[in-house]
């Protein structure tokens, strides 16, 4: 540590700074920092917040290496510019020390210039790109820069950096689509039993994840960890179930199969499959709902009545099975009308019972290689921990009571077989009416419908008694053909919606894999004119990353936010050193309902103090977003952006207005104490307008979230609406649209991942679609590579923007598998390895290396590397010697699902490299 302090000699003065740590989707954390001679000392909980925290102010491991972040002596301190044109691993950047003005002056040059030539290029793409990293945690950082970009116009950020495709991805699009579940959690307060196939809450779920589990196995939860290694969250569950990766699919069909067909239908929440799904809806023989024809509602057989009813008719006793002969019609694709009379049907629940008849625990185990018998156990104690027909009191409100819920984890939902599992794990709470009620399975938060302020103000009435869904166009007046940023996600995936967060969440390895080669019938992507980075490094955390480096050092200019050097920004052409964690100002929303296990029973604002002078020249992000605006001149845009909140904080509300004059730079205390101001006002009706000195005294202020809006249930009862399940006819009718609309613009590229699009998903072999892609695309013979590579989160790296703090490697090195090859002692055995040899793994694509470790907890066909590491720039982090599963994951439309996500998931073969111990 620097100066007298460290060597011993009491502090001349202390003091406290309140601040918050949201390096990853898990926060934010509330913490303080003490402050000793100006120097930061130490990192300890903001107790002030242990009644309102739902961690009890506690903070996780990673913010305890932001001392050492702040003080990195590899920081980069002062604006630098590139003096080598070449770009490329193996070039001399050459980076030399420039003024800010100079700085600034040259990234706004190559604004203006790509203003000037229009905001979009010849192919309808921006010219100006921007990536950040860390699931949307760094506008947490970036003060003012989201109004800047706003105020810009069209932005690509469709250069992703793993966000999205390589996260929870279909469990975002799909939750948002049936439950407004961004991302889904337990409700871990109230649940009995959790089964979670492959969800490392313990690892990925930050303080209130691990506190909330932890309390709740004490009070006698059982959580199933169902996974093929055993992770340090398989390590603290009453069982790991060692499941064949990829076959997670067959696991929850069979479940299903039991619930269905070994149990008697009274063991199932029947009135809530009957008046809150779409359980009762007859269907038509081209797999479309039948419809009354006059209305065009979907069509119920009332038992009482003996007749077909329209869904909402009111005390009807739907039938759930039987077959039905009515008249009506079905509406498919492009509206097109199917007219029937005197047809039998029968209701969309007979039509899944038919369908999961053959997926029983036997034909499941032959799959994922788990004995039926535990299969079936785990569903029949998960039936008997359901509590179907028990109610509980929250906040004065009688809602069911069903302790039961199912967890997911990266490669479980996302890319290939993301749909069959999200679908299944949204339909097995319906049948017991577990889905957004008290103790079962609950969305966190929303991001692709809006309003995005809390849950149930995004619910609004839909077709068919069902959400409304923000659905990209696909009738043909509607489609949008061109698309408007090169990653395509709004002509190729309906369910993306068009939200500040779509692009992300887009098939963003599209936008990669075009810069070195053109899609049939698809507009040439040229780079940007401009491309900004902060808080992320594509160069080591995405896939391919040969293929990324070598796209990255093509872009013309680019413009990199950075702490220290790094191997993405090894290719820039400007550095500019922001303000960090402990040093930048801030005010940010906490609370509500968030990510991953985010529940609170309050919400409102806690500011991000400085705690630390700026190193070197570093300066606030608020302030260079300013200062570009200026330059670029865009500033009344720009304070315009402000004003609407586009820094996360509307200045103008009901009763209060604190806007900006636009026609004038602001600094940055001036910026945030207007910001304070509004945020005051808005969580008090107006009744109070503290500003930045009041949030500086306090650090934080809340008001109480009601516990009721955990909780979808009670707002779509009371809006007489009903979940999508268990039937997907609007997605059947999206794809059969979308692939019309590819077809007549001569696209067949993306007919795989039509064939998705299905009313109710059925089992295919993920496996083999998984081998035999590669062994095409690679011409290899696959059974040459007989492993699957795994990866794993890590706590302690908040991906890889903490990656160059020692503290942290330090307690990571206390973590099994950090740094290593985790691999099967029988399977290492047979090969000749021994624990600590150095080995090969070696993908089709490309190989790494490192130590292995052997361990029981791992199947034998698997091999497990945690984190994204082998970094070759980033100082202290290029020394680690530690293998990276990135560089061995091609980018392939064959293993590109129809949302646009892939998974962390390559069949690899080893070897043990000579001199290996």
């Amino acid at each position: 540590m620097p100066g007298s302090v460290a060597q011993g000699r009491r502090a001349q003065s202390e003091r406290t700074v309140s601040t918050y740590c949201y390096q990853c989707v898990a926060g934010p954390d509330l913490l303080k920092v003490r402050i000793e001679d100006n120097i930061a000392t130490e990192v300890t909980p903001n107790f002030d917040a242990a009644t309102i925290h739902p961690a009890g102010g506690k903070v996780c491991v990673k913010a305890f290496g932001l001392v050492q972040k702040a003080y990195t002596p590899n920081r980069v301190l002062t604006p630098m510019k590139r003096t080598n044109p070449k770009k490329g691993r193996h070039e001399d950047p050459g980076f030399i020390a420039i003024s800010w003005d100079e700085a600034l002056d040259l990234v706004a040059e190559k604004l203006k210039a790509a203003r000037a030539a229009g905001l979009t290029d010849e192919a309808g793409y921006p010219r100006v790109a921007a990536s950040f990293g860390g699931g949307g945690t760094p506008t947490a950082y970036m003060g003012t820069l989201p109004a800047f970009l706003g105020a810009w116009g069209p932005v690509d950020m469709s250069f992703g950096s793993g966000q999205g495709v390589k996260c929870t991805h279909s469990e975002h699009l799909y939750g948002e689509l049936w439950h407004r579940a961004f991302t889904v959690a337990p409700d871990t307060p109230l649940c009995e039993y959790v089964i979670s196939f492959g969800a490392n809450v313990e690892a990925s779920g930050g303080v209130c994840g691990v506190k909330r589990h932890a309390d709740a196995r004490n009070r006698g939860m059982k959580r199933v960890q169902i996974e093929p290694h055993l992770s340090v969250t398989g390590g603290a569950s009453a069982e790991w179930i060692p499941i064949k990766p990829k076959t997670d699919v067959a696991f929850l069909f069979a479940m299903i199969h039991v619930l269905l067909h070994e149990h008697e239908r009274g063991r199932l929440d029947l009135p809530f499959l009957k008046n809150v799904t779409s359980s009762p809806y007859l269907i038509g023989p081209n797999g479309y709902f039948l419809r009354n024809a006059a209305t065009r509602k979907p069509l119920m057989f009332d038992l009482g009545s003996g007749r077909p009813v329209p869904f909402d008719a009111r005390e009807a006793d739907p039938a759930l099975e039987g077959v039905f002969e009515v008249d009506g019609i079905e509406v498919g694709p492009d509206n097109e009308v199917f007219e029937h009379r005197g047809i039998e049907t029968r209701p969309a629940f007979a039509h899944l019972v038919d369908h999961v008849k053959d997926y029983s625990p036997e034909w499941a185990s032959l799959i994922c290689d788990v004995p039926a018998a535990t299969i079936r156990r785990v569903t029949n104690e998960f039936l008997d921990h359901a509590h179907v027909g028990e109610t509980i009191d929250i906040e004065g409100v009688a809602l069911p009571y069903r302790p039961v819920s199912i967890s997911f984890g990266k490669t479980v939902n996302n890319g290939w077989g993301g749909y069959e599992c999200c679908w299944a794990r949204t339909l097995i709470p319906c049948l017991l009416g577990a889905l957004e009620v008290p103790g079962g399975t609950l969305g966190s938060t929303v991001r692709l419908n809006r309003p995005a302020d809390n849950r149930w103000s995004s619910i609004k009435p839909g077709p068919d008694g069902f959400m409304e869904y923000p659905m990209n166009p696909t009738s043909k007046e509607g489609w949008i053909s061109r698309p408007p940023v090169r990653s395509g996600h709004r002509t190729l995936v309906p369910l993306v919606a068009n939200s500040a967060w779509s692009q992300a969440l887009g098939p963003t390895h599209l936008a990669w894999m075009q810069q070195s080669e053109d899609f049939e019938n698809f507009p040439h992507a040229s780079p940007p004119d401009v491309w900004f980075v902060y808080r992320t490094n594509p160069v080591i955390s995405f896939w391919d990353t040969k293929r990324v480096g070598e796209a990255v050092a093509n872009f013309p200019f680019t413009v990199c936010f950075a702490l220290t050097r790094d191997e993405t920004n090894h290719m820039a052409d400007v550095l500019l050193p922001d303000c960090t964690d402990l040093e930048g100002l801030q005010l940010l929303r906490i609370g509500g309902t968030k990510y991953i296990e985010q529940f609170w029973d309050y919400q409102g604002f806690a500011l991000r103090d400085p705690a630390v002078m700026p190193q070197g020249e570093a300066r606030d992000f608020t302030w260079i977003a300013t200062e570009l605006a200026r330059r670029s001149g865009i500033l009344e845009a720009y304070n315009a952006a402000v004003n609407r909140g586009g820094h996360g904080v509307r200045l103008t509300g009901k009763n209060y207005d604190f806007s900006l004059d636009v026609s004038v730079p602001h600094s940055v205390e001036e910026i945030w104490d207007a910001t304070c101001r509004a945020a005051s006002a808005e969580i008090t009706d107006g009744q109070s307008q503290e500003g930045l000195a009041w949030f500086r005294e306090h650090g934080f202020r809340v008001t109480r979230f009601p516990r009721l809006m955990w909780y979808l249930y009670p707002r779509l009862v009371e809006q007489g609406l009903r979940f999508e399940q268990p039937y997907q006819e609007r997605l059947l009718r999206v794809g059969k649209e979308l692939g019309r609309r590819l077809h007549e613009q001569g696209i067949t590229w993306w007919d795989r991942q039509l064939e998705e699009y299905e009313a109710i998903p059925h089992w295919r072999d993920l496996g083999k679609l998984w081998e035999d892609a590669l062994a095409r695309h690679f011409k290899v013979d696959i059974s040459d590579y007989p492993f699957w590579l795994v990866t794993s989160r890590s706590m302690q790296y908040s991906w890889g923007n903490n990656v160059g703090v020692q503290l942290i490697k330090e307690v990571a090195d206390n973590v099994i598998g950090h740094g290593s090859v985790v691999m099967n002692e029988a399977a290492a055995a047979r090969m000749g390895i021994e624990d600590g040899d150095r080995i090969e793994v070696r993908s089709p694509l490309n190989a790494t290396e490192g130590r292995v470790v052997l361990r029981e907890g791992i199947r034998p066909d698997t091999l497990l590397i945690i984190g994204q590491f082998e970094h070759w720039a980033t100082p202290y982090a290029k020394d680690f010697d530690a293998p990276s599963m990135n560089a061995l994951v091609p980018m392939l439309l064959d293993l590109t699902d129809a949302t646009g996500s892939a998974a962390d998931l390559v069949k690899v073969r080893v070897t043990k490299l000579r001199g290996a111990a």
